[in-house]
């Protein structure tokens, strides 16, 4: 069974993504503490979802290594975590912007 990666580790990403990438468009502080910009802009939120997408990919690549031997990263990894990730963000937009005030 070498090569598997356990549950609790995808379980663990997943959930860390799926948090992260809802982040910037709950709150109006810049990076969940900063200070408060009402209304924070498009570009924060898109730098914010960029910023926490490296994060949690790097914590997939730390849990990867501690569990087994990493696999090499290439872009086609980097363009695929990142169409995942903003799929992730996608109730966020939702209640951010597409839902009556």
């Amino acid at each position: 069974m070498t090569g598997l990666v356990p549950g609790w580790a995808v379980a663990t990403v997943l959930l860390a993504a799926l948090v992260a990438a809802n982040l910037p468009f709950v709150n109006e502080r810049l990076f969940v503490l900063g200070p408060r910009r009402a209304p924070k802009s498009v570009a924060w939120r898109m730098l914010e979802l960029l910023v926490y997408a490296v994060l949690v990919a790097w914590l997939g690549r730390f849990i990867e290594a501690h569990v087994g031997q990493a696999s090499p990263w290439r872009w086609e990894f980097g363009a695929v975590w990142l169409c995942v990730f903003l799929t992730l963000a996608f109730p966020g937009f939702v209640w951010r912007h597409l839902r009556r005030h």
